[in-house]
């Protein structure tokens, strides 16, 4: 979405956009791989999320507003058969045994991110 928009084109995003996810930075899944690969007890499951949920029409729309554009560029298409309104994971695990948090800010981590996408894309 950053480099489509970037380039004006046009952001294509499923039904009404209300769909929810769990949102993570990067470097924080990283981190909880490490940590899991690391202190993690063998044949254990750790789920990775950043208790973040925000939903994709809210996500395009800040990524607009970072970038000062349009939100004329979105554009609305035909949901998949079957797709999950939600994504959310249950990281109660990991926090609990391993005392893993997630570390960067949101919406400082999409600046960060969008920043990142300015400088490596054509």
């Amino acid at each position: 979405m950053i480099s489509r928009a970037e380039r004006n084109e046009a952001l294509p995003l499923y039904g009404s956009g209300k769909n929810v996810r769990d949102w993570i930075h990067v470097t924080d899944h990283c981190r909880a791989i490490d940590l899991i690969i690391h202190k993690g007890k063998d044949g254990e499951i750790y789920n990775v999320g950043a208790s973040c949920e925000i939903s994709n029409i809210d996500i395009v729309k800040m990524i607009l507003k970072e970038l000062k554009k349009d939100e004329s560029l979105i554009t609305y298409v035909d949901d998949r058969p079957g797709h999950d309104l939600r994504y959310a994971i249950n990281s109660s695990k990991l926090i609990s045994t391993l005392g893993w948090q997630p570390s960067i800010d949101f919406k400082a981590g999409l600046k960060q991110t969008i920043d990142w996408y300015k400088k490596h894309t054509l």
